[in-house]
């Protein structure tokens, strides 16, 4: 396969522009790609240095720029390389501009403005990491979700991602030997989500964990008959109580995270969840 050098060109973080990238190179098995990530370009200068690195490994250009001056001599220089120049959000842009009847406003960044949304975001994450493990669940009732499951069940994980899209999560884990607080079965605000895996999936998920932190991978923890029982009784659990489950075992972070969201948003429009709260990002 051909090596690809692939720069990334942004006036502000950049991070819009590499999930586009990396939402594209998802579709390509074992592409040998070089990505060279160029964030913050505002100045020429900035600009004619980076065109050197481009030069010097030619590519695929993907950018997002809004200021004129700056993307025309990016895409007059790329014609002189014979380089494909791609403008990330110009085709979106432009039909938004048609479909509105209004023109876009040329600003770095803006989507990272400093508004209520990106305190809500803020604060969801502050939260999140405050109510992590069953932690504080005296506070649970001002969550927007409380993901319950077994240990090493993708808990933390999927409460980071979720909180860095401006939800507010705990998580508890669901231990035979210790019944969670009864303040779990009374909850009004918080959607409550089962997470469940194979146990067979769990049992090799355990025994990695051990082995990285150098502890024996001999014991009740990763016996898969009590590892068995344990996931069998977290499934009667979120049974007996109703709440949603979803089953982990072969999904990503991002894939638990977006049926999660979805749950909610069905939640939320039944009358059952909160009628208010800050927007999700």
């Amino acid at each position: 396969m051909t090596r690809l050098h692939l720069h990334l060109l942004s006036d502000s973080t950049g991070e819009t522009l590499e999930m586009i990238a990396k939402a594209a190179l998802a579709q390509f098995d074992d592409a040998d790609v070089i990505r060279h990530f160029w964030p913050m370009v505002r100045s020429q200068q900035h600009l004619d240095r980076i065109l050197g690195e481009i030069a010097a490994n030619p590519g695929l250009v993907l950018f997002t720029l809004v200021n004129a001056e700056t993307r025309h001599r990016l895409e007059d220089r790329c014609r002189a390389l014979g380089l494909p120049s791609v403008p990330a959000l110009d085709a979106v842009t432009a039909v938004l501009e048609d479909m509105l009847g209004v023109q876009a406003k040329a600003r770095p960044g803006r989507q990272h403005m400093l508004d209520d949304a990106y305190f809500a975001r803020v604060d969801a994450i502050q939260f999140t990491i405050a109510h992590d493990d069953g932690v504080a669940w005296e506070d649970w009732e001002q969550a927007d979700i409380l993901l319950a499951g077994v240990s090493r069940s993708s808990k933390t994980p999927t409460s980071i991602y979720l909180a860095n899209r401006g939800y507010k999560v705990a998580n508890i884990p669901i231990v035979v030997e210790s019944p969670p607080p009864t303040v779990l079965y009374s909850l009004r605000r918080p959607l409550v989500v089962g997470l469940t895996t194979a146990p067979e999936r769990l049992v090799q998920v355990r025994r990695n964990r051990l082995l990285s932190l150098n502890q024996s991978p001999v014991t009740d923890y990763v016996d898969t008959e009590r590892v068995a029982k344990e996931v069998q009784f977290a499934r009667r659990l979120f049974a007996d109580n109703g709440w949603p489950v979803i089953d982990v075992t072969r999904r990503s972070i991002e894939e638990t995270a977006a049926a999660v969201i979805k749950l909610y948003h069905e939640y939320r429009a039944s009358g059952e969840g909160p009628g208010s709260g800050a927007k999700p990002i």
